[in-house]
Formats: structure tokens, C-alpha cells, sequence
């Protein structure tokens, strides 16, 4: 692994406007696109307790590189609402508890490997560096057994829920620059490297 932090964001695309090109969708796409941009009062977490709240909302800052400054994509949300109905992808990992107890027990070891560091403060209440050292370090332990988990597929868990959480909102495809639904338009470059004539120049 490149000497950085887990948590570097690489270099984004900001001011692509998805949302600007809502009218080419059809109902349907507008409707589900656009409800994810709509900010209604923060509904109350379901899943998580608020010490597990804090441990996953200092995680995933760090995992996607968030700032205050950033756009504000409602990830903990979407991926507690995922696991308080039950929605997984499917498959698991045979030697990983189900997600909501896989969870559970990630984030009670990441505040748990934090206290036993770092004079019995959790997880959320350390500074930058020391939760990327801490990450790290369950990066680094791969095929390794963290809390009865193999640490590479506790990291899985982890960055798929927060990729998919992420990588589904608006804000985040004008940062790396897709260009959004292309139904019912289509597509009309089919071949390797073309650009469609509505996508934006890299």
C-alpha cells in the first residue's frame, strides 16, 4: 500500500451540474434522482445506538476523506436505513456475522483498540492521525483476525457500505464527473474511450 493516509481523498471534479440535465430524464429517473438531493429534517437513526452513531460517522469522514466543506451526502443515513430493514447485497463472507452484527461488533473494536491506545477515548474523540494510524492498522493486519473478524473483510464491509452510500448521490458524480442517467436518451458512443456529445471534457 502507497505511504498515505487511508482517509486521502484523490483529486475530485467539482461544478459538473447532474442535476442540470434532470429535464433529459424520465419521471421515474427525475423522481428518484431528485429525492436524494431533497433535505428534510435529519430522521432519527434506527439501527445505530449513538455511541455506534459516533464510531460510524468519525469512520466514514475518514474513509471518504470528508470535510465540513464538502457537499453534504447523507451516507450514515442511507446506510443505517439499509440496515435496519435488513437490505444487504446478498452474500457475505462466511467467516463475517450478518452486516448489522458485523457492524455492531467493527465499530464497538475500533472504540475499543482506541481506548486501549489512547487513554480511554473512543473512536470519534481522537484527532485525524490518530484514527488513520488506528485504521491502518486493521488495514494492515489483511487476512489477520481483528475481534474474531478477518480484518480485510471487515475493511470489505466498510468501504462497500460507503462507497454505494456515497457513490449513489448527485453531489458525489459531479465530483468525479458521470455524467448521470442516460435513460431514455441512451447511449450513442459504444466504442472504448468515446465521450458522449453530452459529457463534459476531462
Amino acid at each position: 500500500m502507497p505511504e498515505q493516509d487511508v482517509g486521502t481523498r484523490r483529486p475530485g471534479r467539482r461544478g459538473s451540474d447532474v442535476v442540470g440535465r434532470a429535464g433529459t430524464w424520465d419521471a421515474v429517473t427525475a423522481g428518484v434522482v431528485l429525492a436524494r438531493l431533497a433535505a428534510p429534517p435529519q430522521p432519527p437513526l434506527r439501527f445505530f445506538t449513538p455511541a455506534e452513531e459516533a464510531a460510524a460517522e468519525a469512520l466514514l469522514d475518514h474513509l471518504l476523506a470528508r470535510t465540513p466543506d464538502d457537499p453534504p451526502v447523507p451516507v450514515l443515513s442511507v446506510i443505517d436505513a439499509r440496515l435496519a430493514t435488513a437490505e444487504r447485497d446478498g452474500w457475505r463472507y462466511a467467516d463475517v456475522p450478518e452486516d448489522d452484527e458485523a457492524w455492531r461488533r467493527s465499530l464497538a473494536g475500533l472504540d475499543e483498540d482506541a481506548r486501549l491506545r489512547h487513554d480511554g477515548r473512543t473512536f470519534a474523540e481522537l484527532g485525524y492521525g490518530d484514527r488513520d494510524r488506528l485504521l491502518r492498522h486493521v488495514l494492515q493486519l489483511s487476512g489477520g483476525q481483528w475481534y474474531g473478524m478477518k480484518a480485510s473483510h471487515v475493511w470489505s464491509l466498510w468501504t462497500r457500505y460507503a462507497c454505494e452510500a456515497y457513490y449513489a448521490h448527485p453531489y458525489a458524480w459531479d465530483e468525479i464527473g458521470f455524467g448521470g442517467p442516460a435513460y431514455p436518451r441512451g447511449y450513442l458512443r459504444l466504442g472504448r474511450g468515446l465521450r458522449e456529445p453530452w459529457e463534459e471534457k476531462r
